[in-house]
């Protein structure tokens, strides 16, 4: 498609946005994902799992703008607690309590989070620049893939998420085998007869994506809550006045253009995550800035950094998604979720089958980072104040709507029980200290690199040698090697080094 017809249906992507029948769902999404990313303890890819059994009632397009709308919101509120109370919304913001409260506690609780705010919507927009220019061709050139291709590009994505993913690289890899473990009861795809059921009828069906996707985000969540209920959360700063201006693009230029295409590259790492993109903008920051003894103190340099990386994360994560059917975060497992409810399939063929879809993700993605940035500019100073509701008191409601959303998908009890159980797996793993963005990403991908394996042999006659006459599978074959590799050589160099010279 020429340039001509990507404007064309981007254009009409953004129309059926901004129509009566969807901008509400835009509306509500935007406001709900701040709401959400303020508040300590609960998260934006809770409120995405939350909303899922919602979406059953909605059309393919007012579901994905709604979702993408919350993904949006989400990471930008984690601002406002970490600006005013030292408490991070949600993980992306981290790095953003370094400077943001020592600025307001200084006095400038406006200008900290107006310039949060206005770097957030900065980011936002330079990845959704990047998301329009980048996901068409990578999904033509995907279309030539076979299934070695896509069998190893599914690969690929487990290994990134335990090389460049947060803590342990054998706790990450421990997780994404679990994911893929939960992933195998059901229906063999290859003979359609049913495996690891233990005589259960109802696990002929395999665990359904959104009772695991709940349970392990939201009721982990909600246990881990509900445990540390006892802790007095502290009392948000005021806010007086919002203090950005449009000097700071030309002032910060340098810092919210390296950090926005930082955000946006680590995006598109499958599971990787705006956490890793916060933190890698602002390392780069300091490296790099003038006054790096300002950082941690207050520094404007590091709050740009940070929610500049972290909102950038988001166009970035959309690109695999919509152009390889790979998620690039938490959130973008939940949108292939909703996909997937709605008979739709995430991959290379989606701007042939659905692209009006394809145009209205990206129009939502565009309008929703204006709506955020119109609605923290101006709702903040009351918005602060979500950040005092006490988790008591809202863990019940989330409770009820973890149950009801988990029932209503296929009216049976099973998917309750299944929620439960995978809310007290995902509680256990947080507790070890491995990490759940694995393990979800494992449990999504299994059933493609199942899917694909089995085809590539089929076709092969059963030869794993088949893959050495595809160059590409082979070349991602070996960047996985690599990536596996190279902890066991990082520790043997350093232990090498540490020894000396005998």
């Amino acid at each position: 498609m020429d340039l001509s017809g990507i404007l064309t249906g981007l254009g009409g992507g953004i129309w059926h946005v901004l129509t009566p029948a969807t901008a509400p769902y835009l509306l509500v999404g935007v406001f709900l994902g701040i709401t959400v990313g303020a508040i300590p303890g609960l998260t934006g890819s809770m409120l995405i799992a939350l909303s899922l059994p919602a979406t059953f009632f909605l059309t393919p397009e007012q579901a994905m703008v709604l979702l993408v709308s919350e993904y949006v919101g989400s990471v930008s509120g984690g601002l406002i607690s970490a600006t005013l109370l030292r408490m991070p919304g949600t993980p992306a913001s981290v790095m953003t309590t370094l400077d943001g409260f020592p600025m307001a506690k200084k006095g400038q609780p406006g200008r900290a989070l107006g310039l949060g705010t206005l770097s957030s919507f900065f980011g936002g927009i330079v990845s959704w620049v990047f998301l329009v220019l980048l996901a068409l061709p990578l999904a033509e050139a995907a279309v030539h893939f076979g299934p070695w291709e896509f069998f190893a590009l599914t690969l690929l994505a487990l290994m990134l998420i335990s090389a460049v993913g947060e803590g342990s690289t054998t706790r990450a890899l421990i997780s994404g085998l679990l994911g893929v473990l939960i992933a195998l009861p059901g229906e063999d795809p290859s003979v359609g007869m049913p495996r690891l059921t233990f005589g259960m009828p109802a696990m002929e069906g395999g665990f359904s994506l959104l009772p695991v996707l709940v349970g392990v985000y939201a009721i982990s969540q909600v246990v881990s809550d509900m445990l540390n209920a006892d802790a007095k959360p502290e009392r948000s700063v005021g806010v007086s006045r919002i203090a950005a201006k449009l000097s700071d693009l030309r002032r910060h230029g340098v810092n919210l253009v390296r950090s926005s295409v930082i955000g946006t590259f680590v995006g598109i790492l499958p599971g990787v995550g705006a956490n890793i993109g916060s933190v890698l903008a602002y390392l780069v920051a300091k490296a790099t800035s003038k006054r790096p003894e300002k950082f941690g103190t207050g520094s404007e340099e590091g709050i740009v950094a940070s929610e500049t990386g972290n909102n950038s994360t988001v166009g970035g994560a959309l690109i695999p998604l919509i152009s390889l059917g790979i998620p690039g975060s938490i959130a973008d497992a939940f949108l292939m979720g909703a996909m997937i409810i709605h008979g739709i399939t995430p991959g290379p063929l989606l701007f042939t089958t659905n692209s009006s879809l394809v145009y209205v993700i990206m129009g939502a993605c565009l309008i929703a980072n204006i709506a955020m940035f119109l609605m923290m500019m101006g709702l903040i100073r009351y918005l602060r104040r979500v950040a005092d509701i006490p988790l008591y008191l809202l863990m019940p409601p989330i409770l009820v709507f973890c149950v009801v959303g988990s029932f209503a998908l296929n009216n049976r009890m099973f998917d309750v029980w299944v929620m439960v159980g995978c809310g007290l797996l995902g509680f256990l793993m947080e507790r070890a200290r491995i990490p759940l963005a694995p393990f979800v990403i494992g449990f999504v991908l299994a059933p493609i690199a199942e899917a694909k394996l089995r085809t590539a042999l089929m076709i092969s006659g059963g030869s794993f040698l088949s893959i050495l006459d595809r160059p590409v599978a082979v070349l991602l074959v070996v960047i996985c090697v690599v990536l596996f590799l190279a902890p066991v050589i990082g520790r043997f160099g350093r232990r090498r080094k540490t020894k000396g010279p005998e």
